[in-house]
């Protein structure tokens, strides 16, 4: 039996880059027949869209900016060209978010993650992710019948009911959240109920820290991550060498510095964007909000395509300071003004009952003149006063932080 899904997933990288970014300016010409991106992306030609430097000059598009822009041009915000009906299903997230799902096989590109945590054709997976208007259920349906498995659309809940569908399907996958596996593997103990029937689970949409894992694999079942979004369907997957996560294919993921759409160096971490390459419904340079960083080389597993850490955290650290928003993008500004310094890093404490900003900023030529420049372009971006603080070069933790909130 073939360990990888297809032979995508080990084409030499280059290979991969050169076929992705010949993709490109179809897509984009595709993405300008939409009303929003015909404005956001005035003037770009298509065809000189053929590189990642290419890519990172086009304006990034916040995952966090599309509520109001549903809101004041429901129901896409004026991203999508094609009409409704030409959809498979309409679906909302929180915010309101509204998601269209393309007609074609496999919409979500879960499929290769499900085959990845050892899910194979003709296995029967329950699956517990929600069906109700969101588009999680659909997603790891989608993507389970891609695969050639048959789905249990079980939903979360009603644990009682499940076990019956377990008892009599016989179920060998789970997808769900780790939390809801939990729960479910907790209760069938206590009512003596057979759920040994699941071997292999693919689970996202919460945390899953090493206790659970163990705790899941002490119960027999072989548990793979995966992280996805309601906008894109599966990111990056857990592949069997347990190194980080592999990037999707059909997928161009940057990591840029939070509040920029500017890349970071390789191994710093920052905040996800991402390209689709779906003629359908394309998404041209998405920021997720999420934070990662990449990981050197290539998979021992043999797929070829970026690695990831995981979920990092939120690269949105917007946070109120004496009544006003300090957002990343600002600190993003303070950057750029002077781009001798390494990483910036604004700590909001409290001094009393009063908020106290402390810019931190790495330089290598530290010096009372530059501490009463930065502070003075301080005050001229965010309209607030703070002090600053000179740290030698490379000594703020590369964890993606731009602002850290530390009052208590």
């Amino acid at each position: 039996m073939t360990d990888h899904y297809d032979a995508l997933e080990t084409r030499e990288p280059a290979k991969r880059e050169a076929e992705l970014f010949s993709r490109l300016p179809d897509i984009l010409r595709k993405a300008l027949a939409a009303p929003a991106y015909a404005e956001r992306l005035k003037g770009v030609d298509p065809a000189s869209v053929t590189s990642r430097a290419a890519l990172a000059r086009l304006p990034v598009l916040r995952k966090s900016e599309l509520p109001a822009l549903h809101k004041a041009a429901p129901p896409f915000g004026g991203f999508v060209a094609g009409p409704l009906g030409s959809f498979g299903r309409l679906f909302t997230s929180p915010g309101p978010i509204f998601e269209p799902e393309p007609v074609h096989a496999d919409p979500w590109r879960g499929a290769r993650a499900l085959f990845a945590a050892g899910f194979r054709p003709g296995d029967v997976v329950l699956n517990t992710f929600s069906y109700h208007l969101t588009p999680g259920g659909f997603i790891f349906d989608a993507s389970a019948r891609a695969l050639g498995c048959a789905v249990i659309p079980a939903g979360p809940g009603n644990t009682e009911q499940q076990f019956e569908l377990i008892e009599a399907y016989r179920p060998v996958g789970y997808s769900g959240t780790p939390d809801f596996l939990k729960i479910l593997l907790d209760a069938a103990a206590g009512a003596e109920r057979d759920v040994s029937s699941i071997k292999r689970a693919l689970v996202s949409g919460a945390a899953f820290p090493k206790s659970l894992q163990d705790e899941v694999r002490s119960r027999g079942i072989d548990a793979y991550q995966a992280f996805g979004t309601a906008d894109l369907g599966l990111v990056a997957f857990e592949t069997p060498a347990r190194d980080g996560m592999v990037v999707n294919e059909d997928l161009i993921m940057e990591i840029v510095r939070p509040g920029t759409g500017d890349p970071v160096a390789p191994g710093d971490v920052g905040e996800i964007v991402v390209t689709s390459l779906d003629p359908q419904h394309p998404w041209i340079r998405l920021a997720l909000g999420d934070l990662t960083a990449t990981l050197a080389g290539t998979s021992p597993c043999g797929r070829t395509n970026m690695r990831i850490k995981g979920w990092m955290g939120r690269a949105d650290q917007t946070t109120k300071v004496k009544g006003m928003f300090v957002r990343p993008e600002q600190i993003a500004e303070i950057g750029k003004r002077h781009p001798e310094l390494g990483r910036l890093r604004l700590v909001v404490t409290r001094s009393g009952e009063t908020d106290l900003m402390t810019l931190k900023a790495e330089t290598a030529a530290p010096g009372s003149a530059l501490e009463a420049e930065l502070a003075a372009t301080l005050r001229s971006v965010t309209k607030l006063g703070g002090n600053v603080e000179l740290v030698a070069a490379g000594s703020l933790p590369n964890d993606g932080r731009v602002i850290a909130d530390e009052r208590t």
